[in-house]
């Protein structure tokens, strides 16, 4: 099964990248899946994998490479536990050995999404480490091997606002916008419209029988306009909720942000490496959390982030067999094939609760009104 599946959608991706620029000249079964979600460094990264591995014979060999990236993930992940000390130790075993799927989504079924949060985590630890610049970079090269990474985004850019103010955030967006379109500038020439509308299809619909967390709902409301719609301001307006009353410091208004750093009154706005993890963090769960489908692969996309998610709640008292219980439910509904009713609104529940912890977690305080807390409680 995985030979099969391996080998094809790395012929798949050969066939694209080897001059076959139209949708349409790939196998029909690719037409209708894989073609339509492809986009430029995905080819690229997948073309290299075809060469590489001998024209797909050599599936080994393709898997040590994907072994590599999984500890490299975990070595960029681990950074960044390691920096805030947030994170219990014990909680790394799960991380590490604990879940079959990641297991399989890294090494057995060789997805992109793998990859593309192996740069992602690269460009965070950029971020954190004051080189902007470069960490826009990788994350623009992150979002062209698979677009859940736009989901880090709200989160990214309301980074950059406090850092830099508006008009010096422009160059950083422009950078990535630049990298999108020289990447997939070989199919733009060929065939401009169908890259754009199958790449970068936001619109498309997913197969019920693959969700992993809808499954509860009757089919004709899954696929329903309607109900898309509701999450996306469901989603729209929850991540402006946390941007004005959790992400940024309390004492400042969102407005003070798209200021010149020079012009601004307030003293600091900018955020500490706990809090910048966070924000980013909570911008993708929140994505996940009204998501029109999660497949299987899709559970890479936040799995790593779980762990620093459920010990940054605002509930001190949430007990840490509760917090690990949860992320075993979690690892459970997404293991459970086919996906039930119970599997899906367990995973909800979960999510419910891992999103009230974020939100009854107090947004950061200046460091002014740090050391007035302190002093009170001395």
């Amino acid at each position: 099964m995985f030979v099969f599946e391996s080998a094809d959608f790395i012929k798949a991706a050969n066939m694209a990248g080897g001059g076959k620029k139209k949708s349409s000249t790939l196998p029909s079964t690719f037409q209708k899946t894989i073609s339509s979600v492809w986009q430029d460094k995905h080819m690229v990264l997948f073309k290299a994998e075809y060469y590489l591995t001998d024209h797909g014979q050599n599936i080994r060999l393709g898997q040590y490479v994907f072994a590599v990236f999984y500890l490299i993930t975990l070595l960029l992940v681990f950074h960044i536990y390691h920096r805030t000390k947030k994170v219990p130790p014990y909680v790394f075993f799960f991380v590490c050995c604990a879940s079959y799927r990641i297991h399989s989504i890294f090494v057995l079924r060789l997805f992109n999404d793998p990859v593309a949060m192996m740069l992602l985590f690269g460009a965070i630890n950029l971020f954190v480490d004051g080189r902007w610049t470069l960490g826009c970079a990788l994350y623009s090269l992150a979002v062209s091997v698979k677009m859940n990474v736009l989901l880090f985004a709200p989160g990214l850019l309301f980074l950059l606002l406090c850092e830099f103010g508006l008009w010096k955030t422009l160059p950083k967006l422009t950078l990535c916008a630049a990298i999108q379109l020289v990447l997939g500038l070989s199919f733009l020439l060929v065939n401009p419209v169908g890259y754009i509308s199958r790449a970068f299809d936001l619109g498309r619909q997913f197969l019920f029988k693959w969700t992993v967390n809808w499954r509860f709902l009757p089919e004709d409301v899954f696929l329903s306009r309607y109900f898309h719609l509701a999450l996306l301001l469901a989603h729209i307006t929850t991540l402006v909720l946390f941007a004005l009353k959790r992400w940024k410091r309390s004492g400042n208004s969102i407005w003070s942000i798209l200021t010149d750093l020079s012009e601004r009154k307030e003293t600091v706005h900018k955020l500490n490496s706990s809090d910048s993890f966070l924000v980013l963090f909570t911008s993708n769960f929140i994505g996940m959390c009204f998501s029109r489908s999660l497949h299987y692969q899709f559970y890479v996309w936040y799995f790593h982030t779980l762990p620093y998610l459920l010990w940054s709640g605002g509930v001190k008292k949430l007990a840490h067999l509760l917090r690990v219980l949860i992320l075993g439910l979690i690892e459970l509904s997404w293991n459970t094939y086919p996906s039930t009713n119970y599997s899906s609104l367990s995973l909800h529940v979960c999510h419910f609760i891992i999103l009230l912890c974020l939100w009854l977690n107090p947004s950061p305080a200046l460091p002014s009104q740090k050391l007035d807390n302190k002093a009170k409680r001395h």
